[in-house]
């Protein structure tokens, strides 16, 4: 909100800011850190496995309130494996809306399908995607025909149902952008849309979903979730 801005917060909040203590083993990494005005503890735990990474995550609330919260990982892919026109992506959407309000059926909007990068020149949006309620787990897949690299998140729906998609496609000409900037963001979480802590609770839900979690006072929440790459002829329409 303005006010926080004022305040010194950050767009993200401390996480961003603040300083972690980091443990690091021969295929695992652990970062944990405080959130004083938050009032939240925060660890993150990152294993190598093969071709795979596993995250587990945790955050306890130090309150002695229930406190509401956009629990959300920012994933952000750029070139060489982003291309226009070329990079391919698969999502298991269930239903689709744009941040300015328009709702859409997965894949296509105005025209375009979201499953290819698009080959504009210059471009940009938001649109999140509630995630197919029949899964257990849901994913995003990423692929780039030229180098055969197919990368992708697998989650559970549970902890995270939404997935926003956000493009930054030679359109905004401010620092740091400069116009010259080539991006696909795939956020998944517990938020639909980027907002202030107000208006996510104000809004409530979307398509009948809670866009927000709650962490219980003097509680701990832990969520798991992978990430994985490896060379394949061809995309999945599903998971490996």
């Amino acid at each position: 909100s303005p006010e926080e801005a004022a305040a010194g917060m950050t767009v993200h909040g401390e996480a961003s800011i603040v300083s972690y203590w980091i443990q690091q083993g021969t295929d695992e990494l652990t970062m944990k850190a405080r959130l004083p005005a938050a009032q939240l503890m925060v660890e993150r735990q990152i294993r190598l496995h093969g071709q795979e990474v596993l995250f587990s995550e945790e955050v306890e609330n130090l309150s002695v309130l229930d406190r509401p919260v956009a629990w959300t990982q920012h994933v952000t892919l750029g070139p060489p494996f982003l291309e226009r026109g070329v990079t391919q992506f698969r999502v298991p959407a269930a239903k689709s809306m744009t941040i300015g309000g328009e709702v859409f059926t997965w894949p296509m909007l105005n025209g375009e399908s979201l499953q290819t990068y698009t080959s504009k020149p210059q471009s940009g949006g938001f649109s999140t995607h509630l995630l197919d309620p029949h899964r257990k787990q849901v994913f995003f897949l990423s692929y780039s025909p030229k180098s055969k690299l197919l990368f992708g998140y697998v989650w559970n729906r549970e902890d995270f149902p939404w997935l926003g998609m956000w493009d930054e496609n030679n359109s905004r000409m401010s620092a740091p952008w400069n116009g010259r900037t080539l991006t696909r963001g795939l956020e998944f979480g517990a938020s639909p849309i980027p907002e202030s802590r107000h208006k996510m609770i104000e809004r409530g839900s979307l398509f009948g979903v809670p866009g927000y979690r709650w962490i219980p006072a003097r509680t701990k929440v832990r969520v798991e979730y992978m990430a994985f790459a490896m060379e394949q002829d061809e995309i999945f329409e599903d998971l490996p």
